[in-house]
């Protein structure tokens, strides 16, 4: 059994014992939540938005949540199945407090998590999760000033709220993706993207074919976007003859594609290919995180813009945008965060600034994705025990790379002018993440197999 706390928040594999997210586990860490925001605001008028993927255990864990929080004066505006960016915009568009979200995002089944959110609609700053991590800890003790019970109001506006967001950015251009007559296949695995992905789609014009888009948490495959999990989606876009295809994850926050000719386009093009159009039509920098690719960095100086990188993690994304005031950035898997809409890794926006530029150039998904950068990507992973040395594993890695330059500011990314390795422990798996990118597949290759025997 798995529990992990981290700036993601509390995920764990479902289960009975002390190490797991059990009913007993959420209670507490909503609880601590709670007393946190009384903290914050005091005990008066509070209310947060709670939402949930479509994973199985998501209908129970969310009466679980709302009722923790009612219990302790928290008011709740319940938005129920849903998406991760939607909460956190029904949070910044009715002026709540913060909010939770029940979804492992790209994790198997088996998996829950809460992500915890502040009153801008963002993930919790490192110094929050820490408090409440520290709540959680101490002897926990009711609340004996609460009288009232908070309110749970249902709101069901909350897909159409998403969506007129995305139709009036300054960037989306509904008339002329209306003026195309999109055929797109949706890959909703049967979770929320199944409901609000084709409801966007169709409010511009857009012929839509659904394929697990019932959102009954039983995961037609592994959840994660990736090419390996997309044969069916490939497959449709072949058979329908469609302009293109689209997945997401489980909460919705990630964006891949998939080409009218039947190929996954890599989820790193996702964030290159929105800041692309974006950066064509305003000057600003873009932000992206270490094990990101590079082809971000190349599209910034063609446009003769900064780049900037940060920590892995979507708060540790944000916190660098607004440093430095960057106009988009994101992760390379697949989530894109636009600040003209919210701090947050959206789909939504990613499929309008895409659909966007597609009919704005007159081009096939193809032929815009074939003028980007050119790189190859691995993603490897290894599981790991708790008392791993991993000082050791970043030692040995500088012996074996001694010729490369170190960051060591997430793990330890080793790299030259033409290829890179990230090596990190995950904030969400009990796993170590191996990221290398290159020109080629061949020397991709060849670093993974000097990173594997130095690990060895």
């Amino acid at each position: 059994m798995v529990l992990i706390k981290s700036i993601s928040g509390i995920r764990g594999t479902l289960g009975d014992d002390e190490n797991s997210l059990n009913p007993t586990n959420l209670s507490r860490f909503v609880y601590a939540f709670s007393l946190f925001l009384i903290e914050k605001y005091g005990s008066k008028n509070i209310a947060i938005a709670v939402g949930r993927d479509g994973r199985e255990s998501g209908e129970m864990f969310i009466k679980i949540v709302n009722d923790t929080l009612s219990s302790n004066g928290i008011n709740v505006v319940n938005i129920d199945l849903n998406t991760t960016p939607t909460t956190q915009l029904v949070i910044i568009k009715k002026k709540l407090q913060g909010g939770i979200m029940l979804t492992a995002s790209h994790n198997p089944k088996n998996w829950n998590a809460l992500k915890f959110f502040n009153e801008k609609g963002e993930f919790l700053s490192h110094k929050d999760v820490n408090k409440i991590l520290k709540i959680e800890k101490s002897d926990i003790k009711s609340n004996t000033n609460i009288t009232d019970q908070g309110k749970i109001e249902d709101f069901k506006g909350s897909y159409d709220l998403h969506i007129n967001e995305i139709l009036n950015l300054k960037h989306v251009n509904p008339d002329v993706i209306r003026k195309k007559r999109f055929k797109i296949v949706v890959d909703g695995i049967n979770s929320s993207g199944g409901i609000i992905i084709p409801k966007l789609l169709e409010a511009l014009n857009v012929e839509v074919i659904k394929i697990n888009c019932i959102p009954d948490g039983n995961f037609a495959h592994d959840p994660e976007p990736l090419d390996k999990n997309l044969d069916q989606l490939k497959e449709e876009v072949l058979k329908s003859n469609s302009d293109l295809g689209i997945a997401v994850d489980p909460d919705v926050d990630r964006l891949v594609f998939v080409s009218e000719n039947g190929e996954t386009i890599s989820e790193e093009n996702t964030l290159i290919s929105c800041a692309d159009y974006i950066l064509s039509k305003e000057k600003g920098s873009a932000v992206s995180n270490l094990s990101s690719s590079m082809g971000l960095r190349d599209v910034c100086k063609v446009y003769g813009v900064e780049y900037f990188s940060s920590m892995v993690g979507e708060i540790n994304v944000v916190e660098k945008m607004k440093s430095v005031n960057a106009i988009i950035g994101g992760e390379g898997n697949g989530g894109i965060i636009y600040p003209e809409s919210h701090y947050g890794r959206d789909a939504l926006v990613g499929i309008g600034l895409l659909l966007t530029s597609l009919a704005l150039k007159n081009k096939t998904i193809s032929e815009l994705f074939e003028k980007l950068p050119k790189y190859h990507m691995l993603k490897e992973k290894i599981e790991i025990d708790n008392d791993l040395d991993f000082i050791d594993i970043k030692n040995k890695l500088k012996s074996t790379f001694h010729n490369f330059s170190f960051n060591e500011i997430d793990g330890l990314k080793i790299e030259n002018n033409s290829s890179w390795v990230h090596v990190r422990k995950s904030n969400t798996e009990p796993i170590i993440r191996i990221y290398i990118e290159s020109k080629n597949k061949q020397d991709s290759k060849a670093l993974f197999t000097a990173v594997k025997k130095a690990l060895r």
